[in-house]
């Protein structure tokens, strides 16, 4: 069993599998190929900083945090102390990588959905985990404090737009809304090769999501480069297409000739994933 990190008592079973399948999830997103310009197995994409072998340390690394969040949850903490967790699991995260940020936006979103499993769990809730996270966290989240020099918050100042935060405040409706019935869809239908509906998710998520990531690396036509692309793919077919695998490789090599990495969806797809096995 993994040790707990927190004051809070040691976790429940039910806390350490909400936990352990948001590290597996984070895995799951790296083994998925092609991601345009997104790191997996196959290669690094546009990061020059980082390769699989990191991320796979680096989601371990979280997995003692993500079940601290959930027993937390589930005992109705307030946010002040799900991001005191946060924090924690982020220097956990920079020790075991380096200095890489290679996970702080899914430590903030899977964080949030493994709190909100827990309350679920433990109070038999209906309402879907994004909507707990709004109820219950969301006026704090719009509240908290704002890492100035990041950036989602640089990227949020020039482009005026609400990044990671207001995304979870809402209850992640880009989750609920387009990449989650985008999965199930291609899971009914292509149940044979689960890769091919992790890779439509994920090119549903870049067209439709202001990525701060392609902001900050691209600005608005790098934006508007990766959205159009990921357009095209999914009106041309998506993974319905018998050579799917091709023009998504060529996206992805366009995407690192242009140095262009969507992370916030990388993030986005790890809990789309990580709310479709936890309603499994």
């Amino acid at each position: 069993m993994l040790s707990c990190t927190s004051s809070f008592p040691c976790a429940s079973n039910e806390a350490e599998r909400i936990g352990t399948l948001a590290g597996t999830c984070l895995k799951l997103e790296l083994d998925t190929h092609p991601k345009p310009g997104l790191v997996s197995y196959m290669d690094c994409g546009a990061h020059s900083d980082m390769d699989a072998a990191l991320l796979a340390r680096s989601a371990d690394t979280l997995i003692p945090f993500f079940i601290d969040l959930a027993a937390a949850g589930a005992v109705g903490a307030k946010m002040s102390r799900l991001r005191t967790i946060g924090l924690a699991a982020e220097r956990a995260m920079l020790a075991a990588t380096g200095g890489v940020n290679t996970h702080r936006g899914a430590i903030f979103g899977l964080g949030l959905l493994a709190a909100a499993a827990g309350l679920q769990v433990k109070y038999r809730i209906a309402t879907s985990v994004g909507q707990i996270v709004a109820n219950r966290w969301g006026p704090d989240i719009m509240a908290g404090p704002i890492l100035l020099h990041s950036h989602g918050a640089i990227v949020a100042r020039r482009y005026a737009t609400g990044g990671a935060r207001i995304e979870a405040a809402r209850g992640f409706p880009a989750i609920f809304r387009t990449a989650l019935p985008m999965l199930r869809k291609v899971e009914a239908s292509m149940p044979h090769d689960p890769e091919a509906a992790r890779v439509q998710a994920c090119m549903s998520l870049i067209a439709t999501v202001d990525d701060t990531n392609l902001l900050y690396r691209g600005g608005t036509l790098g934006l508007a480069y990766a959205r159009a692309s990921a357009c095209a793919f999914l009106l041309g077919g998506g993974v319905a297409q018998p050579n799917w695998r091709t023009i998504a490789g060529d996206i992805h090599a366009a995407f690192m000739a242009r140095n262009l990495s969507p992370g916030g969806c990388a993030d986005l797809l790890a809990m789309t994933l990580y709310v479709s096995e936890l309603a499994r």
